[in-house]
C-alpha cells in the first residue's frame, strides 16, 4: 500500500481515494471508500489504453459480465464508468493474497485446504457455466484467499455463447500452464465449460504440490507439453483419493472425459468430514495465510497520508523503521492487482519502470537479473533470494536522493542444467541488464557462469559454491563470489575451538566418502590446529557406515573436541551416534553440508550440542540493527521470517548498487564496467562485510564472513557471526583473536585456509 501522490485525484465517481494499492502499465488500483464508508478496490485505466476501441470494448464486457454475477465465490463490481476518458470500475475490496502468492511464498497448501478450495471453485464455475459463460483464465493469480472462502476474479476474457471475439484469430487466450489443450489449439476460438475444468485441475495440482503440472519456461514449450505430454504428477499420489481423482479427471486431454463442475463439487463434498470442513468457514486456511489477510486488513484501516512527491516506498535504515514506513515496504499489491487484471508480476519484475511524477521522470533505470531455481527442487532457496533482492531494490528506489532507479527481473531455470544455459542466453539477449545475481544452484552456476563471463556480464554468486561447480574467479574474470566455499569453512570452527572451548587436543573423523573436501578440511586443521595444540586424523572408508572403530581410535588420544570432516548428513549422524555410545562429552563440530533435517532425525539425541560453521546468516536471530530492520521489512512484506540466503541476496543488490554509484549515471554503463568495479569496493552488508582480495584471483576476503549454529532441542540454533559469538566476554574474545592472528595470517584467511603450509611464530 502506497501513499497517494500529488497527481492522484481526491475523489472519483463518488469514492474517496485513500491510498494506492498498486500500479502497472495499464493503470492504477486505489483503495477507496464509498459514501457509506465501505472499502473498495478502484481500478482506473490509463487514457492511452482506453483510446483503443478493442480495449475499451473488452473493458465494457468485463464490467458487464462481472456486474451480472452474484455467486458467493466471485468478486462483485459495485460501480463503474466505462465511457470516461479514463474508465474505471470498483469492486469489493478483498484483502487476501492470491493463490499464486500464497503457494509461491509459503509452499503447498494442506490437502484439506485444497479440497475446500476445489469444492468452492467448482461451485463458482458451475454458476458461470449455468448462464453459458466460460471464464477462460482460471489460474492461481485470479484466485484470492480470504477466511470465508476463495474468490474467482478477472472476467476480462470470459466469453459466452454467441459473443464476438475481441482478439486476433491466432491469439492464444489465457495463461500458458493453465490453458486447456483445446484453448491452445483453437487460438481464440470457441471453448466450452470443460476448458475451465482443465484449468481447475492445473490450479488444484499446483496448490497441493507447489508444482505447475506442465512445467515452466518459455510459453511455446509449456503449450507444447500441455497438448502432447502427460501432466507432472509428482506429489499427487500423497493426496486423499477423492482429490487425486478429481485432479486426474480434470487433466484429461479429451474434454469429453473431464468431469463437470457439479461432479467435482459433489466429489469433494460427499464425505461428511469434508462437508463439515467446508461449512465452518474460517478454519479452511492455514495460519500463515490468515496472518497475511489480517495484516492487509489492518493496513486498509490505516492508509498512509498523501505525499507531495512520487516516493512510494521507504527503506530500512540503521536507525530503524517507523510503523507506517514499515507497512509501506511490507505491503503486497499482488492480490488487488490480480483482482484488477493489471498483473502484479509486471510491477515487480519489469525493468525500466518509473514511479510517475515529474521529479523522477528522467531518472535512468538499471536492471538486475535474478537467475534462480524458482520452481524446482531448490525453489525455496531461489524464492528467498528473489524476495531479498526485491526488498533491496525497493529500499534503493525509496531513497529521495537516488541518481538512478533499480529494477529486478527474475529468470527461472527450474534447477535444470540445460534450462540454466538457455536462461543465461535469454538474459544476455536483453540489452537493459547490467548485472546478474545467481544462478542460485551449483548445477546452474556450473552451466551458466561461463556463458556470462564470456559475454563480460558480471555474475554475483550468492549461494552456489564456485569450487563445487568447478569454477575459477581467476579464469572467469566477471565471476563475483560472495560466499565462502565448503572447503573454506574451517575458519569458523577453528575460531570456535580456540576461543569458546580452548581446545588443545582435537581429533578429526575424516569421512573418505566426502573425497577431497574431507582431505582439505583435515589438512587445514592439522596445519593450523585450534589453540595451537595437536590434531589427530582418523579415517572412515567410503564403503562403510560403521564409525565405531574410527571413534574408538580418536578417543584413545583423549581429545577435547572432535570434528567430523565430511558432507553427508546421515553419515554424520552415524558418527554422532558412535560418539554418544562411547560416552564422549567434549565439543563436536561439523560443517554446513551436514545441517539438514536428515541429520537431526537420524542422530536423535546424539545430535545435541553439535556446532556447525555455515556461510549464511539468520537475520531474525542476529542482534545487529541492519539485520533487525531487514527482518522487520521481510516479515511485513511476506508474512514470514527471512528465508535462508535472503539477506545475502539483499546484500548482492547493495553491492551492485555500490558499483553503479562509483561509475556514475551520466552516461550509459556497460556490464563489463560494473564487473570491473565490483572487485574494488567494500560493502558492509546486512549479513556480513563484503570485500575482495586485490590481485588476479578476485576472491572474497573470507575473514568475518561465516557463522556458527548449534543443535539445541532438536533444531539448529543460530549463534552468530563466528567472530562475534563471545562478544559478551571481551577478555576471552580478545585472547582468542590474538591466538587466531598468530596461527592464521590474514592472507591465509582471505584464501579460505586453502593451501596453508606455514604459520607465523
Amino acid at each position: 500500500m502506497q501513499a497517494l501522490r500529488a497527481e492522484d485525484p481526491e475523489n472519483l465517481g463518488g469514492h474517496r481515494l485513500l491510498a494506492r494499492l498498486g500500479a502497472g502499465g495499464m493503470g492504477v488500483v486505489y483503495l477507496a471508500r464509498t459514501a457509506d464508508g465501505t472499502p473498495v478496490a478502484l481500478k482506473v485505466i490509463r487514457a492511452e489504453y482506453a483510446a483503443a476501441p478493442a480495449f475499451r470494448a473488452r473493458f465494457r464486457r468485463e464490467v458487464r459480465l462481472a456486474t451480472g454475477l452474484t455467486g458467493r465465490w466471485v468478486v462483485a463490481v459495485t460501480a463503474a464508468d466505462t465511457e470516461a476518458r479514463e474508465p474505471w470500475l470498483a469492486t469489493a475490496f478483498v484483502p487476501g493474497p492470491s493463490l499464486a502468492e500464497a503457494v509461491d511464498g509459503l509452499g503447498p497448501l494442506p490437502s484439506d485446504t485444497v479440497v475446500s478450495l476445489g469444492a468452492r471453485l467448482a461451485e463458482a464455475l458451475g454458476e458461470l457455466h449455468a448462464v453459458d459463460l466460460v471464464h477462460r483464465d482460471v489460474k492461481p493469480g485470479n484466485i484470492l484467499l480470504v477466511p470465508d472462502g476463495p474468490r474467482l476474479i478477472d472476467f476480462g476474457i470470459a466469453k459466452g455463447a454467441g459473443a464476438t471475439a475481441l482478439t486476433a484469430p491466432d491469439a492464444v487466450i489465457g495463461t500458458p500452464g493453465y490453458l486447456s489443450p483445446e484453448q491452445t489449439r483453437t487460438r481464440g476460438g470457441e471453448v466450452g465449460p470443460a476448458s475451465d475444468l482443465f484449468s481447475l485441475g492445473c490450479v488444484l495440482s499446483y496448490a497441493a504440490t507447489g508444482r505447475r503440472p506442465f512445467g515452466t519456461g518459455e510459453a511455446p514449450a509449456v503449450l507444447y507439453r500441455t497438448v502432447h505430454e502427460p501432466a507432472d504428477r509428482t506429489g499427487l499420489d500423497q493426496l486423499p483419493p477423492p482429490l487425486r481423482s478429481v485432479i486426474d479427471g480434470c487433466l484429461a486431454k479429451n474434454p469429453a472425459l473431464r468431469p463437470t463442475a457439479a461432479a467435482v463439487h459433489s466429489a469433494l463434498t460427499d464425505d461428511k468430514h469434508r462437508d463439515n470442513t467446508l461449512s465452518t468457514g474460517t478454519d479452511w486456511l492455514p495460519p500463515a495465510v490468515l496472518r497475511l489477510v489480517a495484516e492487509r486488513s489492518a493496513r486498509a484501516l490505516d492508509p498512509p497520508p498523501r505525499t507531495e512527491g512520487p516516493e512510494p516506498l521507504n527503506t530500512p535504515t540503521a536507525q530503524g523503521l517507523s510503523r507506517r514506513r514499515l507497512l509501506t515496504i511490507g505491503s503486497s499489491t499482488a492480490a488487488v492487482l490480480a483482482a484488477s487484471g493489471t498483473g502484479a508480476a509486471v510491477l515487480l519484475t519489469r525493468g525500466h519502470t518509473t514511479t510517475g511524477g515529474s521529479s523522477r521522470s528522467n531518472t535512468p533505470t538499471h536492471t538486475v537479473a535474478l537467475h534462480a531455481d524458482l520452481t524446482g527442487t531448490q525453489r525455496a532457496l531461489g524464492k528467498a533470494q528473489e524476495r531479498g533482492a526485491l526488498l533491496a531494490v525497493a529500499a534503493h528506489n525509496a531513497r529521495k536522493d537516488v541518481a538512478y532507479r533499480l529494477a529486478l527481473t527474475s529468470y527461472d531455470d527450474g534447477g535444470d542444467t540445460a534450462r540454466a544455459r538457455a536462461t543465461a542466453r535469454r538474459v544476455l539477449a536483453t540489452p537493459s541488464i547490467s548485472a546478474v545475481i545467481g544462478p542460485s544452484t551449483t548445477a546452474g552456476a556450473r552451466a551458466a557462469a561461463p556463458l556470462y563471463a564470456a559475454a563480460s556480464m558480471p555474475v554475483v554468486l550468492v549461494s552456489a559454491d564456485d569450487e563445487a561447480a568447478g569454477l575459477s574467479t581467476t579464469t572467469l574474470r566477471t565471476l563475483c563470489v560472495t560466499r565462502t566455499s565448503d572447503s573454506s569453512q574451517t575458519l569458523p570452527i577453528l575460531f570456535y575451538l580456540t576461543k569458546a572451548r580452548a581446545t588443545r587436543r582435537t581429533a578429526i573423523i575424516q569421512d573418505r566418502a566426502a573425497g577431497e573436501t574431507a582431505v582439505e578440511i583435515s589438512r587445514n586443521l592439522v596445519e593450523t590446529p585450534p589453540s595451537g595444540g595437536t590434531v589427530s586424523v582418523h579415517q572412515v572408508a567410503a564403503g562403510t557406515s560403521d564409525f565405531g572403530a574410527a571413534v574408538s581410535q580418536a578417543l584413545a588420544a583423549h581429545p577435547q573436541a572432535v570434528v567430523y570432516a565430511g558432507t553427508s548428513p546421515r553419515r554424520a549422524a552415524a558418527c554422532a551416534r558412535a560418539l554418544a555410545t562411547a560416552g564422549f562429552t567434549g565439543a563436536v563440530a561439523g560443517f554446513e553440508s551436514v545441517m539438514r533435517a536428515d541429520f537431526l532425525t537420524a542422530a536423535g539425541q546424539a545430535a545435541e550440542g553439535w556446532v556447525f560453521g555455515a556461510p549464511y546468516t539468520e537475520p531474525q536471530s542476529a542482534r545487529t540493527t541492519p539485520a533487525k530492520a531487514f527482518t522487520a521489512a521481510y516479515r511485513a512484506r511476506y508474512g514470514a521470517p527471512p528465508g535462508r540466503w535472503s539477506a545475502e541476496a539483499y546484500d548482492a543488490v547493495g553491492l551492485i548498487a555500490r558499483a553503479l554509484d562509483a561509475l556514475g549515471t551520466t552516461t550509459a554503463i556497460e556490464p563489463a564496467q560494473v564487473a570491473e568495479r565490483l572487485f574494488h569496493i567494500s560493502y558492509e552488508g546486512v549479513a556480513k562485510p563484503i570485500r575482495f582480495v586485490q590481485g588476479t584471483t578476485h576472491t572474497m576476503d573470507t575473514e568475518n564472513t561465516s557463522f556458527l549454529y548449534q543443535v539445541e532441542d532438536g533444531a539448529f540454533r543460530f549463534l552468530g557471526r563466528y567472530d562475534q559469538v563471545l562478544s559478551a566476554q571481551p577478555e576471552l574474545a580478545c585472547c582468542a583473536a590474538a591466538t587466531i592472528r598468530r596461527y592464521v595470517p590474514s592472507r591465509a584467511m582471505a584464501d579460505g585456509l586453502r593451501g596453508l603450509s606455514t604459520r607465523s611464530t
